[in-house]
């Protein structure tokens, strides 16, 4: 699957789904500091899932209506790094065909998926 990863991602997501076979622009790696709605965008125009740990993004998809290709919200806090890298890749792993046009949120034991209807 193709990913844009906001920067507020841990790295060690990126490399994980990497490895895993993914192809994943990191923000921080090619324009730290471009804004949410600028990141929204340049995963939409590329057809790929935004990864992010930023809150902010259910704002802009659901309330200001932004298109998108789908998102990712990964709220694992308190989890070691490589515990979350390892919960994200098999959360994408098993519901990758849910995870386009949608809204998704991946916390400790549970992955909650929304449509986005507009």
């Amino acid at each position: 699957m193709r990913f844009v990863a906001d920067e507020s991602l841990d790295q060690q997501i990126v490399e994980a789904l990497r490895r895993d076979g993914h192809e994943v622009q990191s923000v921080a790696e090619m324009d730290p500091g471009l804004s949410d709605e600028a990141v929204l965008d340049l995963a939409r125009r590329d057809g790929a899932l935004l990864l992010t740990a930023d809150k902010d993004f259910g704002e802009l998809v659901f309330r200001q209506r932004r298109l998108s290709s789908g998102v990712v919200l990964v709220r694992l806090f308190g989890l070691p790094l490589m515990a979350k890298a390892a919960t994200v890749v098999s959360a994408i792993a098993k519901h990758a065909a849910e995870l386009p046009q949608a809204f998704t949120v991946v916390l400790p034991g549970l992955v909650r998926i929304r449509r986005q209807i507009f």
